[in-house]
């Protein structure tokens, strides 16, 4: 027994960066557009969660194998492929979309609260000085185990889809033959799922975290499974976050995850109410950790100033500034009184799966150059799988705005 632990340890060592990319991205803009999808659309939208599925392992598989190779984050390789001038053209869309993620994330820390009994004037204030403390005063390896442990409280969506007690039987009918409505709310909702599944930020997170662990081309293949881990994990709870909404409520109008929580207590009890307000907490913290180190990531990288929670304040002084800038401007707008969060989160969703097929063109561009990746560049089958999603990804986009400006 000693020894299959001594022999698996070093496996264990390296998993953690695609499980977090993939898994926290189901964070409170996620949280609330699934239950949007589930309570606007019942089951008809989980269909979209088997492409997206092998979505986010076709992409991450690239970025990943990028960061092995190379050992630079995607922000510091486009700088130095593109120039600075289209750099800062993605960084300041970036941005935009990242603050617009990080309020909604302390907007979801504020709603959790006060649907547990707190105040978000005690909740919000206080999340984002123990993140800012925490990271400023801790090193990488510290940071992904405080992650790979919150990343447990995601089983709480689980529990709260099985204790709403849907109809499976119609669960997998829609997983497998959906019914697609051509209408302009479907369709925006339908971006805003792959939006919030798949986005630009876990790209750049996902390499920069693989850089600063310090993996390399011989620790690829357990990284790749390490993706397609949490590719599989995150679908899993998204799917029962939709059962749960859709189970809990059906309606057209506006809805939003306070409403969901509170729709469950008469369906499966206060208990499957008080599971899904405390998952959506959790999943809205960490969601404010990893969001908000992205942008200072992706920032500083395409600046070329130093970056990395392993380097100290005084270090990489540039980073820590954009990581607590991007914070408290964040939970200082979610105080504001009025603040409406479900059109900010399907906004920036939505702006989201409009950036990531520029994001992906420009990976499909460094993936296949030999002088950067030398024997690790794409097949053609990668390749071809690639163009598709990229031209699927651009198809949703003119989808989503040609059904906006016609008849619902």
């Amino acid at each position: 027994m000693k020894g299959l632990l001594r022999n698996f340890w070093p496996y264990l060592a390296i998993i953690g960066p695609g499980i977090i990319t993939s898994t926290v991205d189901n964070d409170a803009s996620g949280i609330a557009t699934y239950s949007v999808a589930g309570a606007q659309f019942g089951f008809s939208l989980i269909w979209t969660l088997i492409p997206i599925t092998l979505l986010l392992i076709v992409i991450q598989e690239m970025v990943a194998r990028m960061a092995v190779v190379t050992g630079k984050g995607l922000a510091d390789l486009i700088r130095e492929e593109f120039g600075v001038k289209l750099t800062l053209i993605i960084l300041v869309g970036l941005f935009i979309a990242n603050l617009s993620t990080t309020v909604a994330e302390f907007a979801g820390m504020a709603a959790a609260g006060e649907l547990l009994g707190i105040s978000r004037y005690i909740v919000v204030p206080l999340c984002a000085l123990i993140i800012w403390l925490f990271i400023v005063r801790s090193n990488y390896k510290t940071v992904e185990k405080i992650f790979l442990v919150l990343i447990l409280f995601y089983g709480l969506y689980v529990i709260s889809g099985f204790l709403a007690k849907p109809d499976w039987g119609e669960v997998g009918r829609q997983a497998i033959m959906p019914s697609i409505k051509f209408t302009s709310s479907y369709w925006f909702v339908l971006v805003a799922v792959v939006g919030t599944s798949v986005t630009p930020w876990m790209q750049f997170y996902l390499q920069s975290s693989i850089v600063e662990k310090g993996l390399k081309i011989e620790h690829f293949k357990i990284t790749r499974w390490d993706i397609i881990i949490g590719s599989v994990i995150t679908s899993i709870v998204a799917l029962f976050i939709i059962v749960s909404a859709a189970s809990a409520v059906n309606t057209e109008g506006a809805v939003s995850v306070e409403n969901v929580a509170k729709a469950l207590e008469p369906v499966a009890g206060r208990f499957a109410s008080t599971v899904f307000a405390f998952g959506f907490f959790m999943a809205a913290f960490l969601g404010a950790w990893i969001v908000p180190l992205s942008t200072a990531y992706f920032i500083t990288e395409g600046i070329g100033f130093e970056s990395g929670i392993n380097k100290s304040i005084h270090e990489a002084p540039q980073f820590y500034i954009l990581l607590g800038t991007t914070l408290f401007i964040a939970a200082g707008i979610i105080l504001i009184p009025g603040v409406p969060l479900i059109p900010i989160i399907l906004i920036s969703q939505v702006i989201n799966a409009l950036l990531l097929p520029i994001v992906l063109l420009l990976v499909l561009i460094l993936i296949n150059n030999k002088r950067i990746m030398k024997n690790h560049s794409n097949t053609k089958l990668m390749n071809i799988i690639s163009v598709t999603v990229l031209f699927a990804l651009v198809a949703m986009g003119v989808i989503l705005v040609i059904t906006s400006f016609g008849a619902g």
